[in-house]
């Protein structure tokens, strides 16, 4: 999954918004809740290579570092709660969306529930 296509993606879940906050940064990019405000994804660029930060369960977080070479601790935010995940890496697309669902769950306000996709 490239770039575009996660975008799009993350524009079709019900519920979120895809922006660019950032004063003059016409890069970066942030799904987060309409509702809430608040991001479950942040998609990036660093030395030439565009990725998107998640949220995920930390134990999980520690498995899939170790599992792929396209995941690791979040660029700029928390390390233990946050993970980066390379578009052009070994990350099946299957699971960069499951993680991106998981992310919105871990994100999202208490006691509500989402379905997934």
């Amino acid at each position: 999954m490239n770039r575009t296509d996660y975008l799009a993606f993350c524009r079709g879940i019900p519920g979120t918004v895809v922006d660019q906050p950032f004063q003059d940064d016409f890069v970066s990019t942030i799904a987060r809740h309409v509702d809430t405000g608040k991001w479950f994804a942040a998609i990036l660029r660093h030395d030439g290579r565009d990725f998107v930060n998640l949220k995920c369960d930390p134990v999980e977080a520690d498995f899939l570092r170790g599992a792929y070479a396209g995941i690791t601790p979040a660029y700029h935010m928390n390390k233990t709660h946050w993970i980066t995940v390379y578009f052009d890496s070994d990350v099946p697309d299957e699971l960069l969306r499951s993680l991106t669902m998981s992310s919105l769950r871990l994100t999202g306000a208490r006691g509500r529930r989402l379905t997934q996709r």
